[in-house]
């Protein structure tokens, strides 16, 4: 009896088909296909998140929370199976545990000024070289606004957490929380989570993870990790804007005071005082995005069917033909070598500037970024102005890193 052949499926071409689910992949850019490689900032929508959006602005759509006529309770209920859908893609353990905000940056801000409110002078936050502004600026103005201290765990050169220098950061027991990206905007360093997170615990710090990366590329689970807030967006996991996550665990944010005041946020009001609503509404004042919120809703739906281990393995492929083909283009420099990448590689090139790398690349139709990053101490600690970087989505293809990669092999000849 013959045995069929074993077929192998290619992680890259495994996900090709739902290219199709994105409409404006079809556009082009001075007259080239639209390559599209810088989904680290936004990633694009697919069509299941946009007909959401629509149809519940076309048929469902009335203010939450507050009416008792039918069109209210309906939106109400579907705006809060959203808040479901997160507690299940992140392992929460329940659902009030889920706070929306209008982005990382807010959930980041509300537990520097909520969380951060609890501290005293003469304690400490942590936190890394590679982060985000949004996970370093809220905490400069917590130091400036209470007394705080603020320290910086280094970073090797290859762009890993020395997990030593960490250790000895929080060995005095002064440190109140951690907060590190979970990977990184620049370099995609994956950092070693649970790792972190034990050596915060054991000094008697809670932590933070900035997963506004990492929620895009890999499943997360803040019980696996032992988290205790975890914070994301929804416009890099292909929902739109105005709309992120924070998680936190109960106990916490039951203690922490509220970030905003106003309606929907409160138990009762007089004149002489107020008292607050139960998590996670005590976080939630006035009007939310409630669109917005639905749009994440099917984004995730939208993952899930695909599967985040076929995310993940093409993520993976992507990056290991990335960084060979790159190394084929004359005088180009990938920054960094983590231990482990997530699908954002960053550049420079001699004799070319990352402005200059970008604007010849849109012209051909491929957009990457270039400068900073938000990421500017980073930049210092790697002795660079700025880079030019690839970010990789589910919808990316080996055909566009090779367009990538031909292209600034044109580019550097234009300046040699």
């Amino acid at each position: 009896m013959d045995v069929p052949p074993v077929v192998m499926i290619d992680p890259i071409d495994s996900l090709r088909d739902r290219r199709a689910d994105f409409p404006i992949l079809g556009e082009t850019v001075h007259g080239r296909p639209l390559v599209f490689l810088d989904s680290a900032a936004s990633a694009q929508k697919p069509v299941q998140v946009i007909d959401a959006m629509g149809d519940a602005m076309r048929t469902q759509y009335a203010n939450i929370h507050r009416g008792l006529h039918w069109m209210s309770e309906r939106t109400t209920d579907v705006y809060e199976a959203v808040r479901d859908q997160v507690a299940g893609l992140i392992g929460a353990s329940a659902r009030e545990e889920v706070i929306f905000t209008r982005n990382s940056t807010e959930a980041i801000n509300l537990v520097a000024y909520s969380f951060g409110s609890m501290m005293r002078p003469g304690q400490a936050v942590v936190i890394s070289e590679m982060e985000h502004h949004a996970n370093l600026v809220p905490w400069q103005m917590l130091r400036d606004r209470t007394g705080i201290e603020l320290r910086v765990a280094p970073i090797t050169d290859d762009g890993d957490i020395e997990l030593d220098a960490l250790e000895r950061l929080v060995a005095d027991g002064k440190v109140a929380l951690v907060a590190v990206t979970h990977m990184s905007n620049v370099l995609g360093t994956v950092t070693p989570a649970r790792q972190i997170a034990d050596i915060a615990h054991a000094a008697g710090a809670r932590v933070l993870f900035d997963g506004s990366q990492f929620v895009v590329h890999r499943r997360v689970d803040v019980q696996a990790i032992d988290a205790d807030f975890y914070t994301f967006t929804g416009h890099k996991l292909y929902g739109p804007t105005g709309i992120g996550v924070l998680w936190g665990r109960r106990e916490l944010l039951d203690a922490m005071p509220p970030f905003m005041g106003g309606g929907d946020m409160i138990s009762s009001v007089t004149f002489e005082r107020s008292t607050w609503a139960n998590v996670p509404h005590k976080f939630e004042a006035g009007t939310p995005a409630i669109i917005e919120t639905i749009g994440l809703g099917a984004a995730i739906s939208y993952i899930e069917a695909i599967g985040y281990e076929a995310v993940a393995a093409h993520e993976a492929a992507l990056v290991e033909y990335a960084l060979p083909r790159l190394a084929e283009v004359p005088g180009l420099h990938v920054v960094g070598a983590p231990a482990e990448r997530g699908g954002v590689i960053s550049f420079t090139m001699d004799d070319v500037h990352p402005h200059d790398i970008a604007t010849l690349l849109d012209r051909n139709g491929i957009a990457v970024r270039a400068g900073h990053h938000c990421a500017e101490p980073l930049m210092r600690r790697l002795g660079l102005s700025a880079t030019a970087r690839a970010s990789f989505a589910l919808y990316t293809t080996r055909e566009e890193v090779d367009a990538l990669a031909s292209t600034l092999t044109q580019i550097r000849g234009f300046f040699v």
